[in-house]
C-alpha cells in the first residue's frame, strides 16, 4: 500500500473544490484534489452566479472573460392569474439592485465555469483532479492536531475501476444523449457504499493512504467525509418536489428570456434564461398523478416536467427538440451541526448545508464557502498565522449557511404554494407578499449582503454587530441553533469614520485615480486575490499641513523595526507579500507629487526603482466622471481613516491614522513572528 503527504487533500471536484484549489493553486500549496467519478460529468447543474461571486472569480482574473460569455439577467417578471384564473403578467422589478456591485446576476452552464477555473489552476499548480478515487478510511491522531508539523490526518483512498467509477446520468432522447442530475437529487439513494463494496470485492484495485495536514469535504449533498466526522444535518424535508429542464424552448411566450416567477390555476414554475438560447426552467411537480394516485417518483422524467410546464403556462405552449440536462429534487432545508473536526477537517458548500436551486445559492455559498477557507489554511500552513485563524471559518460560514436557510425556507413555501384565490382564503399565497419576501430576497441572494459577526478578524464596534438572526426574524423561519462564536480580537472599530464601509463586510467599490499616471480603477481592482491583507489609508488632503504630519508619524510608524509590517512579514520575501499599504488621498491630483510622500507608501527596489501601484486620489478622471469615493464611503475628505481589508476583500477594522497601536495589538492576536 502506498503512503504519501500532502498539505491539503481536497475531496471533490465540484464549485466548493475548484475554488479551494484556486486559491490553494494561486498560494503554492501543496495539494491534491480526488473526485470519485471516472471523469467530468457534462451536465448543467448550477448556473446561476450572483453578484459578489462574480466580485471574487474577478480579484482571481477570471471574472471578466465569465462575465462576457455569461447571459446577463436585468429584470424579472411576475406572473400570475387574474380573476378567471388566467395567466397574466402582473409586474416586473430590476433583477439585481442598481448600484451595489459592478456585476449583476448571470447565468452560465457550470462546466464552463469550471473549465475557467481548472484552467487557472492549471497555469498556477500541478494540481490536476485525480478521477475515479474514492475514500474508504478517514482517520484523525488528536494527539497530534496541534503540531504545525504534523500530518494528523490520514485518508485511506482506493482506486476504482473506469466501470466502478462510472455515474449514470444519462438517457436518450430522439437518438441524442441527454445528461440528468437524478445521481445527486435527493430523490434517489446515495451509491458511495455500493460503489466502494464493488471496487473492494476486486482485488485489483489498488489503495494509498494519503497523510494530510488538512482535509476539505467538498464531495456534496451525500459527504461521504460529513459521515465521518460525525456531523449530523439538521433541519427538514417538505413534500414540496421541483423538476429542472435545461432546454432551448419553443414557445409563444414573450417573456421567455427573462427571469420569470410564474404563479398558474396548475402550479409554479420559475425561467431562467441561459446562454447560446438555452432556457432553464423549474418546475413544481405535484405528489399526485394524473390518475389520481400517489406519483411514483422513481418515473419522473423530462417528459413528465415537459408536460407540468405545458399545463403551467397554459394557454401559452412549449416543446423542445433539444434538451441538455433535466433533475428533480425534494425541497428541504438543512445545515450541519458542525463544520469541522479538530479544525483539521473541513466541510464546505453542499456537504454541509442543502437547500432548494431556486434562489440560484447553492453554486455561490459552495465557492463562497471556500473563498473564506483558502487563504486562512494557507496562512497557517505557511508558518504566517496561528491556528486560531481556522475558527472564523466554522464562525462565519454557518452564520452565512444558516441565513441562507431560513431565507430558503420562506422562499421556497411562498413559491410552492398554490396562489390565493381572494382574501378570505387563507391556505393561498399572496402574491403581494410573494413579491415582496423576493424583492427583499434579493441583496442577500446577491451575497453583497454577508455580515461577518465580530471574531479574531473582524472588529466591529457595538452598533453595527452583526445580527445571525436578521432572516428568522424577517422571514418567520425555525431557528437550528446559533452560529458558532469565533474567539473575539478584544477590540473595536470606529465605524464612524468610515460610514458606508461596514466593517465585517466586503469593501465596496469605487473608482481612485493613480497618482502616477491619473488612470481610473476600481478600488476592488486593487485588491487581487493573492493572500495580502490590505491597508488602505484614506490620508485625507495632504496638502493641508496637519494632515501632513498625521500621515508622516503613521509613516515613521509602519517603518519602525517593531511595527506589524515588519515582525510579520518573512525576511525572505518581498516588503507586501503580506501586507500591501495603498494611499488613497483627497488633495488635488495634480497639487501633489508622488516622490514627496514617505517612501513606506510607494516601496524603492534597486531593481524596479520605486512602485507607482500603492498611492491614488479620489479627484475627476479625464473619461469617467469623479466616483466622490471618500463621500461614497462616509469618510471626511479632510481627516481620512486607516482600513484593513482582509485577503478576501472584507472588512477587518477602521481606525484613526493614529491609531497603530490597536493595529499592532490586531494582528498580534493571531500572526506570527517572522525572522
Amino acid at each position: 500500500m502506498e503512503n504519501s503527504k500532502v498539505d491539503v487533500l481536497v475531496i471533490g471536484a465540484g464549485p466548493s473544490g475548484l475554488m479551494l484549489c484556486t486559491w490553494l493553486a494561486r498560494l503554492g500549496i501543496k495539494t491534491r484534489l480526488i473526485d470519485k467519478r471516472h471523469n467530468r460529468t457534462n451536465s448543467s447543474q448550477a448556473d446561476g452566479l450572483q453578484s459578489r461571486t462574480f466580485e471574487i472569480l474577478d480579484s482571481l482574473g477570471v471574472g471578466q472573460d465569465i462575465w462576457r460569455e455569461a447571459n446577463h439577467m436585468l429584470e424579472i417578471r411576475f406572473w400570475n392569474p387574474d380573476e378567471n384564473s388566467q395567466l397574466y403578467r402582473s409586474d416586473m422589478i430590476v433583477d439585481t439592485m442598481p448600484g451595489i456591485s459592478r456585476f449583476q446576476q448571470a447565468t452560465l452552464y457550470q462546466g464552463r465555469i469550471e473549465d475557467y477555473l481548472l484552467k487557472y489552476i492549471g497555469q498556477h499548480s500541478d494540481i490536476a483532479i485525480e478521477y475515479g478515487k474514492m475514500p474508504e478510511l478517514l482517520n484523525i491522531d488528536t494527539k497530534n492536531v496541534e503540531s504545525d508539523a504534523e500530518y494528523p490526518v490520514s485518508v485511506t483512498v482506493r482506486q476504482l475501476s473506469p466501470e466502478g467509477s462510472e455515474i449514470p446520468n444519462g438517457s436518450k432522447i430522439n437518438g441524442s444523449h441527454v445528461s440528468n442530475g437524478m445521481f445527486r437529487s435527493n430523490l434517489t439513494a446515495d451509491t458511495t457504499d455500493s460503489m466502494l463494496a464493488v471496487a473492494k470485492a476486486n482485488d485489483a484495485t489498488e489503495t494509498e493512504v494519503i497523510h494530510a495536514k488538512y482535509v476539505v469535504g467538498c464531495d456534496g449533498a451525500h459527504s461521504w467525509v460529513r459521515r465521518q466526522i460525525g456531523c449530523v444535518m439538521e433541519g427538514e424535508h417538505t413534500d414540496f418536489i421541483w423538476g429542472v429542464l435545461d432546454i432551448i424552448p419553443i414557445t409563444d411566450f414573450p417573456d421567455i428570456r427573462y427571469r420569470c416567477a410564474i404563479h398558474s390555476a396548475s402550479g409554479s414554475m420559475m425561467v431562467i434564461p441561459r446562454e447560446n438560447r438555452y432556457v432553464r426552467l423549474y418546475i413544481q411537480v405535484s405528489e399526485i398523478a394524473e390518475d389520481g394516485q400517489p406519483l411514483d417518483r422513481s418515473k419522473i422524467n423530462e417528459e413528465t416536467l415537459l408536460r407540468v410546464a405545458q399545463k403551467i403556462l397554459a394557454p401559452y405552449k412549449i416543446t423542445y427538440k433539444h434538451c441538455h440536462w433535466w433533475t428533480a429534487y425534494r425541497i428541504g432545508q438543512r445545515v450541519g451541526s458542525r463544520f469541522s473536526a479538530h479544525d483539521r477537517v473541513f466541510l464546505a458548500g453542499d456537504a454541509v448545508h442543502t437547500h432548494s436551486p431556486k434562489a440560484g445559492q447553492g453554486m455561490n455559498i459552495s465557492m463562497q464557502d471556500t473563498f473564506n477557507l483558502g487563504w486562512k489554511l494557507a496562512h497557517v500552513i505557511k508558518g504566517l498565522s496561528s491556528r486560531s485563524l481556522l475558527t472564523t471559518y466554522t464562525s462565519e460560514r454557518r452564520q452565512i449557511a444558516q441565513e441562507l436557510i431560513n431565507f430558503d425556507h420562506r422562499f421556497s413555501r411562498l413559491f410552492s404554494g398554490r396562489p390565493s384565490k381572494d382574501v378570505l382564503d387563507r391556505e393561498g399565497i399572496d402574491l403581494k407578499t410573494f413579491k415582496d419576501v423576493f424583492d427583499k430576497g434579493n441583496l442577500f441572494a446577491s451575497g453583497i449582503a454577508v455580515d461577518y459577526a465580530s471574531s479574531l478578524i473582524v472588529a466591529k464596534d457595538t452598533e453595527s454587530e452583526a445580527d445571525a438572526l436578521i432572516y428568522q426574524q424577517n422571514y418567520d423561519a425555525p431557528f437550528l441553533g446559533k452560529p458558532a462564536e469565533g474567539i473575539p480580537c478584544g477590540l473595536t472599530s470606529k465605524q464612524h469614520l468610515a460610514r458606508r464601509i461596514p466593517v465585517g463586510m466586503r469593501i465596496p467599490s469605487y473608482k481612485v485615480l493613480n497618482q502616477s499616471d491619473a488612470r481610473p480603477w476600481h478600488l476592488q481592482e486593487l485588491l487581487p486575490a493573492n493572500g495580502t491583507w490590505r491597508i488602505i489609508v484614506f490620508a485625507g488632503n495632504l496638502l493641508e499641513t496637519t494632515q501632513r504630519e498625521r500621515y508622516e508619524d503613521l509613516a515613521k510608524g509602519l517603518e519602525s523595526a517593531t511595527s506589524f509590517l515588519q515582525k510579520y512579514t518573512p525576511k525572505s520575501t518581498a516588503a507586501d507579500s503580506v501586507f500591501e499599504i495603498l494611499t488613497v488621498h483627497s488633495a488635488p491630483r495634480a497639487r501633489l507629487e508622488l516622490l514627496s510622500l514617505p517612501a513606506v507608501f510607494h516601496p524603492f527596489s534597486e531593481e524596479y526603482g520605486w512602485d507607482y501601484s500603492k498611492v491614488f486620489v479620489d479627484d475627476a478622471s479625464y473619461h469617467e466622471g469623479h466616483s466622490q469615493a471618500y463621500e461614497n464611503y462616509g469618510i471626511d475628505r479632510s481627516r481620512g481613516c486607516l482600513v484593513v481589508i482582509r485577503p478576501d476583500q472584507y472588512v477587518s477594522w477602521i481606525g484613526e491614522l493614529e491609531d497603530l497601536p490597536d493595529l499592532e495589538r490586531f494582528f498580534g492576536a493571531f500572526m506570527k513572528i517572522q525572522s
